[in-house]
């Protein structure tokens, strides 16, 4: 029989926002390679007894699909756990550009994201009928580099909802770039560990974030969000349950 990887996207952190079809390939994994420096460990609870487990923090990419590449030999099924949702800054290409080469068989099951467990957590609509129809994903350029044309100044112009990962530990410089298009009174909010229990919420406005969360304890596991969105003036409804309005499942009133 073939092993497999199965990249497991393995939430924002609370286990109850594991999808179903995660939670039975983590049950049914041979091994798991879980992200330890991210990936909440509670998760591992849902392992079978006699499942082979590695924290991938202390490996690099050689070792990991070297762990993967003998096990699948093998016959097992190798669970790679990501945080989050792995399409979304969850190096997992690399890795399947590895398999591929070993014509290792893989799958990718997608998890909620941490922007989302955040936007839950701030209890906001990201997308609020003319306020903002756009979410702009980014990060600030570290070690990683960047596109030039995708800098978060460049970005700014659209005046969009932002929604900007690993960038907390520079966040003076996060706002400096924003500043170039966002008013300095643009509603901001730093969301740390969305779905823990040790979840952190920071508000505030662009003019005043960085100070506050400066002053907080927060340097890692955080999002940046900004714009109209998170503290609009007046709520613009939708047209989808307006009673005047005509779609495919519903007249609307005259």
């Amino acid at each position: 029989m073939d092993g497999k990887v199965i990249f497991i996207g393995g939430g924002p952190g609370d286990p109850e926002l594991l999808t179903i079809k995660a939670l039975k390939a983590i049950k049914d994994a041979d091994v798991i390679i879980y992200a330890g420096s991210l990936v909440n460990k509670e998760v591992l609870n849902f392992a079978k007894d006699d499942a082979e487990i590695h924290n991938s923090a202390s490996l690099d990419l050689g070792e990991i699909i070297d762990i993967m590449d003998k096990k699948t030999n093998e016959g097992q099924i190798v669970a790679r756990i990501h945080t989050g949702d792995p399409s979304i800054y969850g190096a997992i290409a690399e890795q399947i550009d590895n398999l591929k080469k070993r014509k290792i068989l893989f799958e990718i099951i997608p998890g909620v994201s941490s922007l989302f467990a955040s936007a839950a957590a701030l209890e906001v609509e990201l997308t609020l009928p003319e306020i903002s129809q756009t979410v702009i994903i980014t990060r600030p350029e570290g070690r990683t580099p960047k596109p030039r044309s995708e800098a978060i100044s460049k970005l700014a112009k659209h005046k969009a909802t932002m929604c900007i990962f690993l960038g907390v530990h520079m966040i003076d410089r996060v706002v400096e770039e924003l500043l170039n298009h966002y008013p300095p009174n643009t509603p901001a909010a730093v969301v740390r560990k969305a779905s823990w229990n040790d979840e952190t919420i920071i508000r505030g406005k662009l003019e005043d974030i960085a100070d506050k969360v400066k002053k907080s304890d927060i340097k890692k596991t955080a999002i940046i969000f900004v714009g109209n969105a998170l503290k609009p003036d007046k709520i613009s409804y939708s047209k989808l349950y307006d009673e005047k309005f005509t779609h495919e499942y519903r007249k609307g009133q005259d």
